[in-house]
């Protein structure tokens, strides 16, 4: 697997060994003891699959307390999917990292305990997965604003109006965030 670090300390873009031919792939999309060699010793505890249609963006999503590490893929279509780092502690408390992930170039993107999380669609009936260490407890979820200008995301938004939830919608700034320590 080909581990590239993000620009933010503890998020990582991982490429796995995809073998091919005439008849289709194959890859290991998650192996504890692989994961353990890069540094990653995490236990899941739930699976999530979303499917969306272009232009619909969903966060940035984060729990606190109970926070989620969360391992991320797509199977079919394509986002852009962005992280901002919200540990008060860190030195890169507010910035945010993005990657495009799909299911040609098959990447999957770590996002560590402590980020805002959400993703954009880029094609109709995409298929978005997620591995989590922890799990869903709407009590303890919140949402940033996705357009804070204070963290600045740079969305491909070009020809795209985003389609929101409510509950994205009402997302809050970096400013009145529930941040982690």
């Amino acid at each position: 697997m080909n581990v590239i670090p993000c620009d933010i300390k503890g998020p990582l873009i991982l490429e796995p060994k995809v073998f091919g031919d005439a008849r289709g792939f194959f890859l290991e999309s998650w192996n504890a003891a692989s994961f353990a060699e890069i540094g990653l010793n995490v236990t899941f505890v739930q699976d999530n699959h979303s499917r969306s249609q272009k232009g619909v963006l969903r966060g940035m999503h984060f729990q606190n307390p109970a926070p989620q590490g969360k391992l991320v893929r797509v199977v079919s279509g394509a986002v852009f999917d962005a992280i901002v780092d919200l540990r008060r502690s860190s030195p890169t408390f507010g910035q945010w990292t993005g990657v495009t992930l799909s299911a040609e170039n098959k990447r999957m993107f770590w996002v560590p305990e402590g980020f805002a999380h959400g993703f954009l669609t880029l094609e109709d009936n995409t298929d978005f997965l997620y591995k989590c260490t922890s799990a869903y407890l709407p009590q303890n979820e919140h949402s940033l604003a996705w357009d804070d200008p204070e963290v600045g995301i740079e969305w491909p938004l070009e020809g795209i109006e985003p389609k929101l939830s409510a509950k994205d919608a009402a997302g809050v700034p970096l400013s009145r965030v529930q941040a982690f320590a």
